[in-house]
């Protein structure tokens, strides 16, 4: 039988509870356990896929084409585990589910009520991970905080989980917030003593709480709280604030957080194996050069939107023994009067993806400026569509090109929807959605970034490049460097005798890792950096 762990917040939202679960997973990785994470979020709808990103920061895609929350991006950095569709569930597809079954006439005429049906429902959501993986241990994290109405059917699933598989296969950690007061100088556990009682009072008392805090915690402080919230000494974890997130597994391993977690749960490993951990850490801390990227997009004011474009650009900046520093630009600031002033000074630009047609014709100038000067440019999904209008209306003399999505009317459609999509179908869930297969072009950009003629990546979008366009694109210069299997769909383009300017109708952020950058990320970087130092030597 596998082990569960349920992560609980309290206080505040925006704790770190999805860093706490990476970095444990991490840590049970590390002794040699199999671990699988998934997140329980208590909104109604019934993915984010249809949510503004304002809302609710990017949507992260898993292999099988799941669009989930932007924590189980962490879990996947962290573990370098491969989650799935039964990773992340809400409250909205419980719903849906439990209503469709009794509809079904599943219920056999049963009043349906929230007790048992719909926390049995999230309860089979939950063993669903233990059945469909060989995973030795699964950390559950339940979003939100503890006193949300909305939690309350997750918390019970939860209490009724830990009392079937016994407390010897269970384990609960309680992460919230030990504010300082500058005033008085001194941390305040209250706090911390109201979120535990109010978890008691819906039946759960945690095994572990973890402490989050900006400053070293005094023992008076872990012991009042073990004392008043009835753990052991041991089983108060610290948590402090870092500068990267990659530190806080070796940060917590220096409290005995894994080891702590293993004896509560009675489970035998060795000691973990944190080496390479250590050694990536210890890479990131000595980097010595530096590099400007502007990020243009529509959703730069919230960059949890673009989290893990970012997370990814800075792997490839730690394998380059550089910081990037990323310039977030706002696409509906970009006008011909502004674009000098806003993009001059930068080694690459990268225009992430989006919906809708705001921003757009800013992103079109940014990708213009790009290629007018050599300058590194990478378009992932809506950014490779960009890439292709500016390449129509500005070198093939197409200048009302553009794409279905934002002129429907458009003559000159270079991007339209893909087979099967139009305007009527449901929006939630009906993308082209997770991983494909693509064949790679021998003597192209891609090919060197990837090394192989077929790859595979995820995906998330409706319209597509459209192949009517293809030959006119190919006779005036713009490379075709990846296309599905069978030829039929687009899914890169590039301009090869340039250092590095490439578009991708996927999203190969979704796959970087701290410790295995992204291959097109790590060449962007690495273009952007001999960008720099050119500039350097001009100047000069």
């Amino acid at each position: 039988m596998p082990k569960y762990i349920f992560v609980t917040g309290g206080v505040v939202s925006g704790l770190g509870k999805g860093i706490t679960v990476a970095s444990l997973g991490r840590l049970l990785k590390a002794r040699g356990l199999k671990v699988a994470a998934q997140k329980l979020d208590p909104y109604i709808n019934v993915d984010p896929g249809t949510m503004s990103p304002y809302q609710h920061g990017e949507v992260y895609v898993t292999e099988d084409g799941a669009e989930t929350d932007l924590d189980l991006g962490h879990y996947e950095r962290f573990i370098d585990e491969n989650l799935n569709k039964f990773s992340n569930l809400t409250t909205g597809k419980v719903y849906w589910n439990v209503l469709n079954k009794e509809r079904r006439g599943e219920y056999l005429g049963a009043t349906v009520q929230v007790i048992p049906h719909i926390t049995d429902e999230i309860k089979a959501f939950v063993y669903r991970v233990g059945q469909q993986t060989d995973a030795d241990v699964i950390i559950t994290e339940i979003g939100g905080t503890i006193g949300d109405i909305e939690s309350q059917p997750f918390l019970e699933a939860v209490r009724q989980i830990a009392l079937e598989v016994g407390r010897e296969n269970s384990l609960f950690i309680h992460v919230t917030l030990v504010p300082f007061l500058s005033g008085s100088e001194e941390h305040k556990s209250k706090p911390t003593q109201h979120s535990v009682k109010e978890l008691r009072g819906l039946g759960i008392n945690p095994d572990i709480i973890v402490l989050r805090c900006d400053r070293t915690l005094e023992d008076s402080i872990i012991k009042k709280v073990a004392m008043f919230c009835n753990v052991k000494p041991d089983c108060v974890i610290e948590n402090i604030t870092l500068p990267d997130l990659y530190e806080a597994p070796l940060m917590l391993e220096k409290v005995n957080f894994s080891e702590v977690v293993c004896r509560e749960l009675q489970l035998q490993t060795g000691t973990p194996d944190l080496a390479n951990w250590e050694q990536m850490v210890a890479h990131i801390k000595s980097r010595c050069c530096s590099t400007e990227i502007g990020l243009v997009g529509k959703y730069v004011s919230l960059h949890d939107a673009y989290l893990s474009v970012a997370e990814a650009l800075r792997h490839a900046g730690y394998y380059h023994n550089a910081y990037v520093n990323i310039h977030w630009i706002d696409a509906e600031q970009l006008t011909a009067e502004t674009v000098e002033e806003k993009l001059s000074g930068l080694d690459g630009i990268l225009v992430p993806g989006g919906f809708g047609n705001r921003g757009i014709e800013g992103m079109i100038l940014a990708a213009k400026y790009a290629r007018e000067r050599d300058l590194p440019y990478f378009g992932i999904c809506l950014g490779m569509q960009i890439a292709v209008i500016e390449y129509a209306r500005n070198v093939l003399g197409l200048p009302d090109a553009n794409s279905g999505e934002f002129d429907a009317l458009c003559a000159q459609k270079v991007i339209d929807f893909m087979p099967g999509q139009c305007d009527t179908i449901n929006k939630g869930g009906t993308l082209r959605l997770g991983a494909y297969p693509c064949k790679v072009k021998a003597g192209t950009t891609l090919a060197a970034c990837y090394g192989k003629s077929e790859i595979s990546e995820r995906h998330r979008h409706r319209y597509e490049f459209n192949t009517k366009y293809r030959q006119q694109f190919e006779e005036s210069g713009l490379t075709i460097a990846g296309t599905s299997p069978d030829g039929t769909l687009v899914e890169t383009i590039e301009i090869s005798d340039r250092a590095f300017y490439v578009g991708v109708q996927y999203h190969p952020e979704f796959k970087s890792r701290p410790n295995r950058p992204h291959p097109l990320f790590y060449n962007f970087i690495g273009a952007a950096l001999n960008h720099a130092a050119e500039t350097r030597k001009q100047e000069k």
